[in-house]
């Protein structure tokens, strides 16, 4: 089984590396993806050990992350930015590049061989933007096993041969007040063992705790 962690800590003004930490040693998980990280989630395994990689993906000041107490292997992917025809249409909103982090952990899955690949996703705002983007992750690794973190989509966004095995309940406050499901995980051949979201804390969305199995 593998249990994991996603969490959009909000930019600046949300959750900091300490309030990571006290999460991690509070649920165990075996792998933690973050998104809007910025270079004061670096300090993580100082407080905890274990492996960190942060994307980057400039002039976005902020990227996805991720942090494992088992040996990974993390590389990035940048994804295609979204356009002024998507919608909604990104007057007040960045285009700036995005990008996804595609995570291989060995040996964590009984049974299965080569490996699990995880990309641990902050898609784009645009509801066209972000479907192209998932279909540019399948496409680039097509051997992709689990998609998950903030999808930013509402409505179904699950790829043909994937299962929604995330928490079915709202994980974002729209503007502090409207609630949306925009923190997803998406998995193929993997069965859900238990999901839960879990209290907001100081960020704006709500962390969510998937256990897989095979």
């Amino acid at each position: 089984m593998l249990r994991i962690l996603s969490w959009n800590l909000l930019v600046r003004r949300g959750a900091g590396c300490h309030d990571v930490a006290r999460l991690i040693r509070d649920v165990a998980p075996d792998l933690v993806l973050m998104q809007e990280t910025t270079a004061g989630l670096d300090a993580l395994p100082d407080l905890l050990g274990g492996r960190y990689h942060r994307a980057m993906a400039p002039p976005r000041p902020h990227a996805p992350a991720m942090w494992s107490p088992h040996p990974v292997q993390a590389t990035q992917l940048m994804l295609p930015a979204a356009t002024r025809r998507d919608l909604p249409v990104p007057i007040r909103r960045s285009v700036a590049p995005r990008a996804a982090q595609i995570i291989r952990m060995d040996g964590h899955m009984e049974g299965r061989t080569g490996g699990l690949r995880i990309a641990n996703v902050h898609l784009d705002h645009g509801q066209r933007a972000n479907r192209r983007q998932i279909r540019h992750i399948l496409s680039a690794c097509p051997d992709i096993d689990v998609i998950m973190g903030d999808f930013n989509a509402v409505g179904p966004t699950c790829p043909p041969g994937f299962t929604d095995l995330g928490p079915r309940t709202a994980t974002h406050r729209m503007y502090g007040v409207l609630p949306l499901r925009l923190d997803r995980c998406v998995a193929r051949a993997l069965h859900c063992v238990s999901c839960s979201a879990l209290p907001y804390g100081p960020s704006d969305h709500r962390p969510i705790l998937v256990t897989l199995a095979r």
